[in-house]
């Protein structure tokens, strides 16, 4: 290509930690820069920056993607007490997804990078299946207390207006542990348009699974405001486009998707869509083969790969040894968000760049060039294991003869 792709506006850019962060750069330097005028407001999201900033940078960051729309996220490390002590860090910050999604208020839908070669190990799965993933409350925000002996735990309410509800949570006659969590009507109701919407632009089935069998108020929430979103606005559209959406127990979905062909958005509580994608991606061959965006119902994007840092590569790699990491996910993160970039801008170049970049990268595959991960579950005859870098170059062979 003789000149490079010019973008109009910038892709908010979050930088990450240890391997994934090496990567981060290759892909950059060799995939991108000699093809694209690359425009990229910047934050460093490694845990160095944020422990500097008392992780401000992460607020930051994601009130950039308000503005522009569109951001790209390397993987980051949360640190437990090993990692304190490792990054000398002031406290245990939190998760920088878990801090993103919070503001953006939106959905994370994953699905795997299908390659022909690579076949799923639940063999009836023919198609692709996303994990539409609820990204705020519950867990991630809860309230944990040790309860050191006997002890009363009670819920306590107070409205507006100073009246007070309580309920028993429960009388301890010895020690445990006790945990509050919540959700919000709004941030649900956002989290069914977006499922609805999704399906709809995919021309799938959405499936909701809750367990509101048990958790009759908290999960059955969850089925009510779907339901009665997609009566009032969903239901004549989904009719129209010939796909269904119905609610189940998360134990019947389970046992459902197993026996499915796929090709469904699956719309689940937060905790279950971080269980179930992991699943997913497994199943259809590697956690490094999992694209991951973040739709919030305002029109913010934000991608990123699915997967860690890739802690044991990145020690290995600091001792001068050639890693065999597979970099697919953090392709992909770039690819769509540059494709996103070019859709909002009507930047037809940029989109066809992408759609290239991915052609490519799953090329490489198909034709037997591939980190170690995927060898054994590879199903091409002739086939080679290569190291991080050596995997980029392939790709930019691949690249070039596309574009």
């Amino acid at each position: 290509m003789s000149e490079r792709i010019k973008m109009v506006n910038p892709i908010v850019e979050m930088d990450g930690d240890e391997m994934t962060r090496v990567i981060w750069s290759s892909i950059k330097d060799k995939l991108i820069k000699p093809y694209v005028d690359l425009n990229t407001e910047y934050y460093d999201l490694g845990l160095e920056k944020r422990n500097e900033t008392d992780d401000r940078i992460t607020v930051e960051a994601a009130e950039a993607i308000k503005k522009h729309k569109v951001g790209v996220k390397c993987a980051t490390i949360t640190p437990n007490a090993a990692r304190m002590d490792e990054y000398d860090l002031k406290e245990m910050w939190k998760s920088p997804n878990g801090t993103i999604r919070a503001i953006l208020d939106g959905t994370v839908f994953r699905a795997p990078i299908i390659v022909d070669s690579i076949k799923p190990f639940v063999k009836p799965w023919k198609k692709p299946i996303t994990i539409a993933r609820h990204a705020y409350g519950d867990i991630y925000k809860d309230v944990e207390h040790r309860v050191e002996g006997k002890a009363k735990v009670e819920l306590l309410i107070t409205d507006e207006d100073g009246n007070e509800t309580k309920k028993l949570v429960h009388e301890f006659d010895g020690p445990g542990v006790v945990m509050g969590m919540h959700n919000i009507d709004k941030s649900i109701e956002s989290f069914a348009r977006s499922c609805f919407n999704y399906s709809l632009d995919l021309n799938q089935d959405l499936w909701f699974a809750a367990k509101d069998t048990i958790s009759k108020t908290y999960d059955h929430r969850f089925k009510d405001i779907f339901e009665e979103i997609y009566q009032k606005e969903y239901k004549d559209k989904f009719e129209k486009a010939g796909i269904e959406y119905f609610y189940t127990l998360i134990d019947d979905a389970i046992a459902r998707v197993i026996k499915s062909e796929g090709g469904m958005v699956w719309a689940c509580k937060n905790y279950d869509g971080d269980v179930m994608s992991d699943l997913v991606a497994t199943a259809f061959g590697s956690l490094a083969m999992m694209t991951s965006v973040l739709v919030s119902p305002d029109g913010n994007y934000e991608y990123e790969a699915a997967h860690g840092t890739v802690q044991r590569h990145y020690y290995r790699h600091k001792e001068g040894e050639k890693t065999s990491t597979n970099s697919m996910a953090t392709i992909f993160a770039w690819s769509g968000a540059l494709r996103k970039r070019g859709e909002l801008d009507k930047n037809d170049e940029l989109v066809k760049f992408a759609n290239c970049l991915e052609k490519a990268s799953i090329q490489t595959i198909e034709e037997g060039i591939m980190t170690k991960d995927l060898l054994s579950l590879s199903e091409v005859e002739s086939k080679k294991a290569v190291n991080t870098e050596e995997f980029l170059d392939e790709v930019v062979k691949r690249l070039e003869s596309l574009i």
